[in-house]
């Protein structure tokens, strides 16, 4: 696992992460850097499909920017895919994984992640779903998800896949998988 100190080289040299507050400049806590929400999708209605070659996903719409300074009220049981602010830029040797800051576990608040392989270039998108019993206020640009990065041991294949740069759906659309 990489520390904070490193981190923050690579950020500087190579652009390892870009858009990263001033907190995260110039005080990092922890492993990694906490990252901000910078939009909000709702998942229009629709099927989905993940075969063995092929997939698509169901369009979404686009609810809350970042540029629109205003929260949003996430109800009991709602379900939302949520952009960083941030983008990063994986060199071949670095993987991310991701942790919900824990504010959210602590009101209800479940956050689904994936890992960002060596070789991912963009922001990075997750989903969100009130799973408490109660409301839940977000404020677009708060930090809500911690991002860890580790040294790979070995050399790896690049990411190659479709959602690089921060693609968040497929719009129905059908695609073979790369």
């Amino acid at each position: 696992m990489l520390g904070s100190k490193r981190l923050l080289q690579l950020v500087h040299e190579n652009r390892l992460v870009e858009d990263l507050s001033e907190r995260e400049l110039e005080n990092p806590e922890g492993s990694g850097f906490d990252l901000r929400l910078g939009e909000i999708f709702k998942i229009k209605d629709g099927d989905s499909f993940l075969g063995v070659t092929e997939r698509f996903t169901p369009e979404v719409e686009s609810i809350a920017r970042i540029e629109d300074h205003k929260d949003i009220i996430i109800k009991p049981g709602d379900y939302f895919l949520v952009k960083t602010i941030e983008k990063v830029n994986l060199p071949d040797n670095i993987a991310a994984i991701f942790r919900p800051r824990s504010t959210l576990q602590r009101s209800g608040i479940a956050l689904f992640t994936a890992t960002a392989n060596p070789g991912y270039r963009g922001e990075l998108t997750f989903g969100l779903k009130n799973m408490g019993n109660n409301d839940f206020k977000i404020e677009l640009g708060t930090r809500f998800v911690h991002i860890v990065f580790f040294d790979t041991s070995e050399n790896v294949s690049a990411y190659r896949g479709q959602w690089q740069g921060g693609r968040v759906s497929t719009q129905g659309e059908s695609e073979i998988q790369v």
